[in-house]
């Protein structure tokens, strides 16, 4: 018996039995997605914040209605848009070589998954710079920094502590919305539940698969705030 047949087992669910190996399957899937997806929102939505906050004006026009549009509308319409709508451009994206990407359903959910993340995740970024007193700049411009090495040594640290928990739960949300992956056949966690109930018929499926995100989400806010009370420890004592 596999490792992965044996929550069916202990459960005495036949059905979870049969399919659990595929269940974790597409778990595995489900991380890879949520990571590669929030770890380059995250480099995309710090380079908006900073755009949004230091560009010139036409350039923020721009990201503002980038973040008003991936904010205001469901993930669910956004991925329909990329998967379906990028075959509407095969001929243009054959010519340019972008098609062997778009044909792909994992590459247009986390092209996707990332430009919405990165929407949420400049927001926290360019909150969180401008939570930064004034007087640190001022302090840094006093002892001779220039303003890039003030930026990255003294604005942005400071800057992150405060992005730390909005972060995380970014990530939380993430984990959670990515089970519409499953609607352009991806086989995710949902995806896999999704299968293993049209063959079994058995709820108990999506009951183990609801366990799933709760163990993955629990385990995420659990870390995450150790990480964040070790990282502020001297703001604690302060």
């Amino acid at each position: 018996m596999n490792w992965c047949e044996y929550p069916g087992a202990w459960l005495g669910v036949e059905a979870i039995q049969n399919y659990g190996c595929r269940m974790f399957a597409g778990l595995g899937l489900t991380l890879q997605l949520v990571g590669l997806s929030v770890g380059l929102g995250a480099i995309f939505g710090l380079a908006l914040a900073l755009l949004k906050l230091y560009g010139p004006k036409p350039v923020r026009a721009v990201v503002t209605g980038y973040t008003t549009f991936f904010r205001g509308t469901p993930l669910l319409a956004q991925v329909f848009l990329v998967y379906y709508g990028a075959g509407q451009f095969r001929p243009f994206l054959d010519q340019i070589g972008l098609w062997i990407f778009f044909r792909d359903a994992f590459f247009c959910a986390a092209f996707t998954f990332t430009l919405n993340t990165a929407a949420y995740q400049a927001e926290v970024f360019r909150g969180a710079i401008v939570s930064v007193p004034r007087g640190q700049w001022e302090a840094g411009e006093a002892l001779g920094l220039h303003r890039i090495p003030l930026f990255l040594k003294v604005i942005l640290p400071q800057a992150l502590m405060v992005a730390l928990r909005p972060l995380g739960n970014e990530l939380v949300i993430m984990v959670k919305s990515s089970a519409v992956a499953s609607l352009v056949t991806l086989y995710d966690l949902m995806g896999a539940t999704r299968l293993a109930f049209a063959r079994s018929f058995d709820l108990s499926v999506y009951f183990f698969a609801a366990a799933l995100y709760l163990l993955i989400v629990e385990t995420i806010r659990r870390v995450w705030g150790l990480a964040e009370r070790r990282l502020t420890r001297h703001l604690t004592h302060a």
